[in-house]
């Protein structure tokens, strides 16, 4: 599924307090040693309906027994954490000559467990994994301050405060720091080379030998205004601001990240429709996107189905063009004759690669009236951008109460000493 509502996330672990935990073989000697936090987002249907839960790795979690040190401490360690009524998160360590890694993160969770999946109708154990999440030298820590999203299918998993090491020398932390490339990034920006020439913004970032100035990454994209005409008028219309996200491999064998803002007035806007399904192109100088959006007849709702993604990579890039597409999604849901609304980010998931963020976005299908929007539907996670505020200043509303009654309780007392002497 696309990336969803990690601005929630993120806000949800740095509010959280870090957990630590550890594995031990049967000498007692340590293999992993860990201090995280850990924010959650699951999707899951309540009687036919997408919702989303949110939730932390509690500080109560447990290192279960099957977290292993491996042969002879040497590889292929585990450290597999329980919380809940049954949800399990696991990461698998191996190493190399010089590195060590987190291969495959996995994620179990049970959708039985009312508390955290309230009117969950689906009632099952379900799993979600990604390889290759985390990476360092031997006998260095591995530190991520800054939120980390690991991106799966119905889970987003966001870290942060992360230090932890695998096959530590001396069972402690090492002196020496692999700090993750979200607290270390360089970004080299193109930019117009005269006032009036308009390029595609593009930002590389890597994990620098040194570390470098602090840089801002770039601003949210401008909206445009997108639509396709069919045979009975407008069939597809849509405001969006449009960011493309890649992670690609360099020349260097190293990792690089391409982020590429469209512009609208450069960007141009084709498509088809039928009856059931509906096509969006978006082209931007050498990148093109392609919305697919289908009809589930049954319900009377329109949703993106697919997105196919083509660009070219910088020169760096060790593959320069890069195609990724998936067929499987379930977004932008709405009613036929409504429009669908989100004002915040949304992260839509093309592959492990791949990211097409959206931005203030508005879309309809098959049924529109022109260039004129229908009745908004809006997405959850505005929804849950309203709720959190209210939750917060509650909070705060009884902590002054319960100080407000504690003053006044103590006043009380001392007037009531004062009557007796």
């Amino acid at each position: 599924m696309a990336r969803r509502l990690l601005a929630a996330a993120a806000l949800l672990g740095f509010l959280q307090v870090s957990s630590s935990f550890d594995v031990k073989d049967s000498t007692g000697k340590v293999c992993i040693i860990a201090n995280l936090t850990a924010a959650f987002t699951v999707e899951y249907k309540s009687n036919g309906q997408k919702q989303f839960a949110h939730f932390f790795l509690p500080q109560n979690a447990t290192t279960q027994p099957h977290s292993s040190c491996g042969d002879g401490n040497t590889s292929n360690s585990i450290l597999a954490l329980s919380f809940g009524a049954g949800h399990l998160l696991r990461l698998n360590f191996s190493k190399t000559v010089d590195k060590y890694q987190v291969e495959q993160l996995t994620f179990r969770y049970n959708l039985s467990d009312a508390t955290l999946f309230h009117n969950s109708t689906e009632g099952k154990v379900m799993e979600a994994s990604q390889k290759l999440v985390i990476q360092a030298h031997l006998d260095t820590e591995y530190r991520c301050i800054n939120s980390k999203h690991i991106l799966m299918k119905h889970v987003n998993i966001t870290f942060s405060n992360v230090t932890l090491e695998a096959f530590p020398t001396n069972g402690t932390f090492s002196r020496n720091t692999t700090e993750c490339s979200e607290d270390m990034v360089s970004t080299t920006t193109v930019v117009p080379t005269t006032p009036k020439q308009t390029t595609a913004k593009h930002t590389t970032s890597q994990v620098p030998t040194a570390s470098p100035a602090p840089t801002a990454l770039p601003p949210n994209p401008a909206v445009g205004r997108y639509n396709v005409t069919g045979t009975n008028g407008t069939c597809v219309l849509a405001s969006m601001g449009l960011q493309l996200n890649i992670t690609y491999q360099k020349k260097d064998e190293k990792m690089g990240l391409d982020l590429l803002n469209f512009i609208p007035h450069n960007t141009t806007a084709s498509g088809k429709c039928d009856n059931a399904s509906a096509f969006l192109n978006l082209t931007f100088e050498k990148t093109k996107i392609i919305f697919h959006f289908v009809l589930n007849a049954s319900s009377d709702k329109f949703f993106l189905q697919g997105v196919t993604v083509s660009t070219t990579l910088p020169s760096e890039a060790k593959a320069p063009i890069f195609e990724a597409s998936n067929n499987s999604m379930s977004e932008l849901r709405a009613t036929v004759g409504n429009s669908y609304k989100c004002s915040a980010e949304e992260n839509l998931q093309v592959t492990d690669k791949a990211l097409v963020n959206v931005f203030n976005v508005q879309v309809q299908v098959f049924k529109v009236d022109g260039d004129k929007f229908g009745a908004v539907e809006e997405c959850q996670l505005d929804e849950n951008n309203m709720l959190i505020p209210i939750i917060v200043g509650a909070a705060l509303a009884g902590l002054v109460l319960i100080v407000l009654i504690a003053y006044l309780s103590g006043r009380r007392r001392s007037h009531a000493g004062y009557q007796t002497i």
